[in-house]
């Protein structure tokens, strides 16, 4: 099995997380800083690809806790095609809460506020993986 990249997308930051190559386990990678840019995140996802050689992405699909789509959603519809257009296949995943949780943990381990914002896109992601690699190992 090959890696597989998870996407917590934001407009300012982008949380990551990579599977091991047995698709077992994910660990959390620095965040993208693309500031609103699609062209910063396509590129930013060309170089890991480089240098992890994923050809899967999950990405958390932001739904609204009704189950509606939202902005973020739409967002993240536009980016699925240019993800595809660089070879990759890619998955959608309800991320719903995943923030939540990652601030709760966080908050659980004593971390500080400014270090919270580093971290929280990079555990979201974490989990997003997690629960995708959980879904297709039953």
């Amino acid at each position: 099995m090959k890696r597989i990249l998870a996407i917590d997308y934001g407009d300012v930051r982008v949380g990551l997380a990579i599977s091991d190559e047995l698709g077992i386990t994910a660990q959390g990678l620095d965040n993208l800083v693309i500031n609103g840019s699609d062209k910063k995140f396509i590129s930013g996802i060309r170089k890991l690809m480089q240098e992890y050689g994923f050809e899967e992405v999950v990405i958390g699909y932001p739904k609204n806790m009704n189950g509606t789509k939202s902005q973020k959603t739409e967002k993240v519809d536009s980016l699925i095609p240019q993800l595809e257009a660089l070879g990759l296949k890619v998955h959608t995943w309800d991320e719903r809460l995943t923030t939540v949780s990652a601030y709760q943990t966080m908050r659980e381990m004593n971390i500080s506020q400014k270090k919270k914002n580093t971290y929280a896109d990079r555990l979201a992601a974490t989990y997003i993986l997690e629960g995708y690699l959980n879904s297709i190992s039953k």
